[in-house]
């Protein structure tokens, strides 16, 4: 396999008796299969066809970073100009982090294609009906809380690699008492094995890939509406690198979010796909979040809990990461540091002194790159710092105090960017939310 072969995408097939798609990609002489199954689906009823090519084209991308070429074949699957071009974005954008790691320009990516639209059948699912795709952190359970009782049924969406489940999405979502819709996604195992086989290797933009199977799930089980949990700070780059902006979680911002919107009302039919939160901060959502009393002990964002690997796999906070670090900052202005002990196994990540390195770098107070992570940005981060250090009970950490009085010196609060969010009229969240 050479750099110079164009990625290929095949097509997708759809076997309703076994309730799969089956994506097929190629880069030369080496083929990708990849299958979703969807065992409480009917994948014969309308617009199931072209929810698994929007799919196909989308779930690529975890083969196209094998070799990373720079042209795209569109062999199986008929697409209009303003497809190929949205998904000329997915890959250059969303595999920013993956350029900007493996030193790839991407930005010359050519996609052609056969002139076409989807099938002809239109999904026809019952917007009363709603799937919340949920993975135990604080915005999924925050979006859980305040919907769910809004739809006439709500289901949470979770997709796992089969015979593989998380205690962290598990338990909280077993709290919420809904209903959990699963698909089971089967990658290609040569994808598992990059190192033996010299693929290039990184980050993709997962969540446009959960975010296709989300809607290809709601309409095999004839829901009208899928609500993700991405936030405001989500749409903010994480870094600069030689050819744009970076975005660790470009999938997750209103970019992708309005774009795949539209594929989804030109291709699929009657699945509205919004974010509850898109125009909230993260601080607004940790804010509601301090006030589930049930959900403190159960919630887990840190990634140390979905490591594939069972042994490598924590059943707590880990404490030390980036993501542990800035939920902790998020939360503490609402919450006495007891709690927030409690939460994170002992000891909050706040006051841990080794990680004052980290804590400066949320806060825009280094030189250093923001993380990779998913974390909010550093107007967030700071105006999270200030308000925790006027509590009370924060008043003798000197460390904490010193970091916001620098930090006060430069912060320039800014007023909130106009509201972004798109969401169905039968889903209006009542005036001042967030």
């Amino acid at each position: 396999m050479s750099r110079p072969d164009p990625f290929v995408i095949l097509g997708v097939e759809i076997d309703a008796a076994a309730a799969t798609v089956t994506g097929r990609w190629a880069i030369g002489d080496e083929v990708f299969e990849e299958t979703a199954a969807v065992p409480d689906g009917d994948l014969t009823l309308p617009g199931v066809a072209a929810a698994a090519e929007l799919w196909c084209l989308l779930a690529g991308v975890s083969y196209f970073k094998t070799a990373a070429p720079l042209r795209i074949e569109i062999d199986g699957i008929r697409t209009s100009p303003a497809e190929r071009e949205f998904l000329r974005r997915f890959y250059v954008a969303g595999l920013g982090e993956f350029a900007l790691g493996n030193g790839l320009d991407l930005t010359d990516l050519t996609i052609v294609g056969l002139d076409g639209s989807g099938p002809a059948d239109r999904a026809q699912g019952d917007p009363g009906r709603i799937l919340i795709p949920f993975g135990g952190g604080l915005d999924s359970i925050v979006t859980v809380a305040e919907l769910a009782g809004q739809a006439d049924e709500a289901a949470l969406f979770v997709v796992e690699r089969p015979g593989s489940r998380f205690d962290a999405i598990e338990v909280p979502a077993a709290a919420t008492g809904l209903p959990v819709v699963r698909v089971e996604r089967l990658l290609d195992p040569k994808v598992l094995e990059s190192a033996q086989r010299g693929y290039l290797n990184g980050h993709v933009p997962v969540t446009g890939v959960i975010s296709a199977l989300a809607v290809l799930a709601a309409v095999a089980t004839g829901r009208g509406a899928v609500a993700m949990s991405n936030e405001r700070s989500a749409s903010a780059a994480t870094t600069q690198g030689p050819h744009g902006p970076v975005n660790h979680q470009w999938s997750k911002g209103l970019e992708f979010e309005s774009g795949f919107r539209s594929l989804v009302e030109a291709r699929v039919g009657s699945v509205a796909y919004f974010s509850w939160l898109r125009d909230r901060s993260e601080l607004s959502i940790a804010a509601v979040l301090a006030g589930l009393d049930e959900f403190l002990p159960l919630f887990r964002s840190c990634n140390r809990s979905f490591h594939q690997d069972p042994a490598r796999r924590l059943d707590r906070w880990c404490g030390t990461c980036d993501k542990c670090l800035f939920i902790n900052l998020a939360l503490a202005p609402f919450l006495p540091p007891e709690t927030l002990a409690e939460i994170f196994g002992g000891t909050e990540p706040l006051v841990q002194l080794p990680l004052a390195g980290q804590l400066r770098v949320l806060v825009g107070m280094s030189e250093e790159t923001r993380p990779f992570e998913c974390v909010g940005d550093e107007e967030e981060c700071r105006e999270a710092l200030l308000r925790t250090a006027e509590r009370p009970d924060r008043s003798a950490d000197q460390a904490l105090q010193e970091l916001a009085r620098e930090v006060g010196l430069v912060h320039r609060p800014s007023e909130p960017p106009p509201p972004a969010a798109v969401i169905p009229e039968r889903y209006a969240p009542p005036a001042g939310l967030g």
